[in-house]
């Protein structure tokens, strides 16, 4: 039976478990021959910053897509309800959203 570690303080305690986290990620992934992460770039930059607009952009057409999906299954009854409505006006404020994303695409 393995002894529990012991460590100094929790932070020592939080380390040593992503180690262990990170180890085995690397573990599955050389077993399923897949190649490393690549490193994300911790510097400002153009690039950098287009590639998370596209990524909030992803995420906010998928949204959007979800939400439009989930009312046009509704009921009329709901869709005319309170709840309903309340649901439109998001969708309208998320269209809204995502043509501001687009405008600060290059």
């Amino acid at each position: 039976m393995p002894t529990p570690r012991r460590h100094s303080d929790r932070a020592a305690k939080q380390r040593a478990y992503r180690q262990r986290v990170t180890l085995t990620r690397q573990q599955e992934r050389d077993t399923k021959g897949l190649p490393r992460a690549p490193a994300v770039a911790t510097l400002p930059g153009e690039r950098r910053w287009r590639a998370l607009l596209a990524h909030a952009q992803a995420a906010l057409m998928t949204l959007r897509d979800e939400m439009e999906a989930y009312y046009s299954e509704r009921t009329e009854t709901w869709q005319e309800s309170e709840r309903g409505e309340a649901c439109q006006e998001r969708l309208q404020s998320l269209t809204d959203l995502l043509g501001s994303v687009e405008e600060l695409q290059p």
